[in-house]
């Protein structure tokens, strides 16, 4: 690859235009800013917030207003190094970091970018105007967004290093977990995830709770001991976990999660429920003093992951169930929203 890389005047792109109207179309490419690299996309997995957009027009609060293109979970590799020379050089292989803090009016700790208000993300519609995803052949990114892939490390095995990273986070939250009994509620990419982050660090005994057999399998596969049906809330109590990963995003799984927690044990919530109350049992984590924790997207984890990843101490291949190529991508996101069937769905650029 030359340094000169010709930039096409346009390249095909996942689009959501609104509820229920996801395209698969050429979008115009910018010329890229001094700071950003061009990157070749190999590799993007579908997210839950991706689902939300085409089957609602919204993730949670944020309402499309335009149409935009999808995706923060991608890997690629750089085409065009940032003109400013920050950044990888030209032929190396990257994950993405897709998040750019930025302070605002609410208070935040400094050490916790992830909080901070003005944040913004690939692939949201959080802000106006929107924020272009990654879902596309060539994606100009700030060089301080990508991480270089250890030589070992393939693209395809760096796919899910987002998602990772996100499970990562959620098990920090939890504090050390070496020696405990861990229980995890939904798992579905994340959650499956979260199993493989809490084996790697130490937890003495996983138990894994879903509605599916699928997602249970998975979550077996990456180092759950124990699985549960979701509706089998005797069982679910009698778990009594030191910490509880709540990824569900519902209140029956958050309800699922207080009863399943020892008194005194932490419950660390990554499921991202609706806005708005929910009908849970908070009396219950009151009188045994559970601490409830939220875990929101991540920050410099995505190092150790990557790490983890390279030296094969972070197993997470089986999450990955489903590939399709660009031109599928309507039935890979079909695909992605049936839970039963289906982990984590990669787009393969280069199909």
């Amino acid at each position: 690859m030359a340094e000169n890389f010709d930039l096409p005047a346009s390249a095909p792109a996942v689009v959501a235009h609104g509820k229920g109207d996801l395209r698969i179309e050429d979008v115009a490419l910018a010329v890229p800013a001094d700071d950003q690299a061009v990157v070749e996309i190999a590799y993007g997995g579908i997210c839950g917030s991706d689902l939300h957009y085409w089957l609602h027009g919204a993730a949670g609060e944020s309402i499309l207003k335009d149409p935009m293109v999808l995706g923060h979970e991608v890997v690629g590799t750089v085409v065009r190094a940032a003109a400013d020379g920050t950044g990888p050089c030209v032929g190396t292989p990257v994950a993405v970091h897709p998040a750019t803090p930025a302070p605002g009016a609410a208070r935040y700790p400094l050490d916790r970018p992830n909080l901070s208000p003005g944040c913004t993300y690939l692939g949201s519609a959080a802000r106006h105007p929107h924020t272009d995803g990654a879902f596309l052949r060539y994606a100009n990114l700030p060089a301080r967004m990508l991480r270089e892939l250890p030589e070992g490390l393939s693209l395809r095995g760096a796919a899910l290093v987002e998602p990772a990273s996100v499970a990562w986070h959620a098990v920090a939250r939890a504090g050390d977990v070496r020696g405990k009994t861990a229980l995890v509620v939904g798992c579905g990419p994340i959650g499956a995830l979260a199993v493989a982050v809490l084996k790697r660090a130490g937890a003495a005994h996983i138990t894994a709770v879903d509605m599916h057999a699928k997602p249970l399998e998975i979550a077996q596969a990456v180092g759950a001991d124990v699985l549960l049906q979701a509706g089998d809330t005797e069982a679910i109590a009698a778990v009594e976990a030191d910490v509880v990963i709540e990824s569900s995003g519902n209140h029956f799984g958050l309800a699922s999660a207080i009863n399943g927690a020892v008194r005194g044990g932490r419950v660390v919530m990554v499921g991202l429920l609706p806005s708005g109350a929910q009908p849970v049992a908070i009396s219950l984590a009151i009188v045994r003093e559970l601490e409830l924790v939220g875990s929101f997207r991540f920050n410099n984890e995505i190092d150790d992951v990557i790490a983890a990843l390279a030296d094969g101490s972070l197993f997470i291949d089986p999450v990955i169930t489903h590939e399709y190529a660009l031109s599928d991508a309507l039935e890979a996101f079909a695909t992605a929203g049936d839970s039963a069937v289906s982990g984590k769905v990669l787009l393969n650029f280069g199909l």
